[in-house]
């Protein structure tokens, strides 16, 4: 038999759940704090893996240990037989969710690690890129596993679910279809989800072309994508989008990106002051990655020549970058030094007025 509190010391039955609460808190924080100064010291060792540790599990495991102080003590306290059922069930509740947090949390930490080690910041990100995304559809996959098994947990600690779980087990078939209906898009789009984790038409940071508008792939959730514009819009797509409709990927083999720049110039250009001139931009900026650099004429008409300028970077915004530096260094150029080169209008003078020529 259980020493009940109230009556060792002959106190009024609230006081030593009181009592009881407060130094469960007490003990819980006094906890809380030793955990996070034994982080806190081991830092030195792998200051990511506890300064991740720290970040995440500052807040769960404060209400997990008074919990469990709680649901142990609350059986030495003399409460009325009527309400320790309710308590009792209540507090394997929250332990039950508070566990849950921490599980979750725990994964966060993990993922934490893995990017560290696949970092996608690097030129070569490609594989990096390949294992990000597996691995964050991986944890929202175990996220939603997790939550639903606890979620059957509290429903299992209450004795009519485990009462009627037979009949509840008999209509699960029927129920399962019905659901199946009810959720057949959202279960679409979860294998769908799958289907790309794995197969990977796109991946994290891939830059794309999608509904005529230019970004990079910035999240890849259960049921939909999100892409991130040019311009910071953010365009919101189904994943089965990805599936079932033709769509650009610039960077689905390598992250390296061709940029190129088109000149509409006059035929009094010359060619070569302008493919030296070319070259030196290039040469004088960190945005070129020294792989690519091509100029040629790919197109004329009775007004003008088209010279288009080719050059590789690293990924897709440096492209970007390169592009803009390029294309104004050369209309410099052009301006200062060759402005005949510039598109003209151009006219002949007869007796009967004037006959224009070129627009």
């Amino acid at each position: 038999m259980p020493l009940i509190l109230g009556e060792l010391f002959g106190a009024p039955s609230w006081v030593p759940a009181v009592l009881l609460v407060t130094l469960s808190l007490a003990l819980g924080f006094l906890s809380r704090f030793i955990i996070l100064r034994f982080i806190r010291y081991w830092q030195n060792r792998d200051r990511k893996l506890f300064k991740s540790l720290e970040k995440h599990l500052r807040g769960s495991m404060f209400l997990f240990i008074p919990l469990l102080l709680m649901s142990v003590g609350v059986h030495y306290v003399n409460i009325q037989p009527g309400s320790i059922g309710f308590i009792t069930a209540t507090l394997n509740v929250f332990i039950i969710l508070s566990f849950c947090s921490i599980l979750i949390r725990l994964i966060n930490v993990a993922q934490d690690m893995l990017f560290i080690r696949y970092d996608i910041n690097l030129s070569n990100n490609l594989r990096a890129r390949k294992i990000r995304t597996q691995i964050m559809y991986v944890k929202k996959v175990a996220i939603v596993v997790l939550v639903t098994f606890c979620v059957s947990l509290i429903l299992l600690s209450f004795p009519g679910v485990r009462k009627f779980g037979t009949t509840i087990l008999a209509g699960a078939g029927v129920a399962g279809i019905i659901i199946g209906f009810a959720l057949q898009k959202s279960l679409v789009n979860l294998f769908a989800g799958i289907q790309i984790a794995f197969t990977q038409p796109i991946k994290i940071d891939d830059a794309v072309v999608v509904e005529k508008e230019w970004g990079w792939i910035e999240e890849i959730n259960l049921t939909y994508v999100v892409v991130r514009l040019w311009d910071l819009r953010r365009l919101v797509l189904p994943i089965t989008y990805f599936t079932e409709n033709p769509f650009q990927n610039w960077t689905r083999n390598n992250a390296q990106i061709l940029g190129s720049v088109f000149l509409y110039l006059d035929y009094a250009m010359p060619l070569e002051p302008l493919r030296a001139h070319f070259e030196k931009v290039l040469s004088e900026t960190k945005l070129w990655d020294q792989q690519t650099q091509v100029l040629q004429v790919t197109d004329t008409t009775e007004k003008t020549m088209t010279i288009r300028l080719l050059m590789t970077a690293q990924n897709s915004p440096t492209a970007w970058d390169l592009r803009c530096h390029v294309r104004e260094k050369m209309i410099e150029f052009i301006q200062k030094n060759y402005p005949q080169g510039l598109p003209q209008l151009r006219a002949t003078l007869t007796d009967s007025g004037v006959r224009e020529l070129d627009n």
